[in-house]
């Protein structure tokens, strides 16, 4: 077990904030999984501490912590479910990404690495969700942006998928 992933770990119970309707409780679990989030990854890079583990948690805890803090703001009307879902729209594209490897029978030899958009995505949901936690409205076109992440997502990996070794 490396410290990142020690790090990465702690975002699990940060999403147990979102179960408490205190906005600072809230704000500070997103703001707590950002600096983590960022954390875990510059250390692992910086010290040569990436794993396999490590690969899997990160991504893990991310989609973790965003669905329950989803979850608790469509219970609570701050999100449609359009909203939501479109917030998710790089993981359905990665999840489609997937499911070609494997019907290629590529999927155990292709190394999943982090993508820019992937990483763009994960900054606009924490900026967003902390705008939920304090009922700032977002119009219609900041949702139509995840859309269109979540597509040049599937694009990048498309596009990677020349780029990057199979093993």
């Amino acid at each position: 077990m490396t410290l990142p992933n020690l790090i990465t770990l702690l975002r699990f119970p940060l999403a147990l904030a979102f179960f408490q309707e205190n906005p600072w409780y809230r704000a500070t679990a997103i703001f707590l999984a950002m600096l983590s989030d960022s954390l875990d990854g510059y250390l692992a890079r910086r010290y040569g501490n990436m794993s396999r583990l490590g690969t899997v948690l990160d991504p893990l805890a991310d989609k973790l912590f965003v669905l329950c803090a989803l979850g608790v703001f469509l219970y609570e009307g701050k999100l449609l479910p359009w909203e939501a879902l479109t917030m998710l729209s790089r993981d359905f594209s990665i999840l489609l990404f997937g499911l070609y490897l494997k019907w290629k029978g590529d999927y155990t030899r292709y190394e999943f690495r982090a993508i820019w958009c992937g990483k763009i995505m994960t900054a606009l949901q924490f900026v967003v969700l902390l705008g939920l936690v304090f009922s700032v409205p977002f119009p219609p076109f900041v949702f139509i942006v995840f859309l269109l992440i979540g597509i040049a997502a599937l694009i990048e990996l498309a596009y990677t998928m020349g780029q990057v070794p199979l093993r």
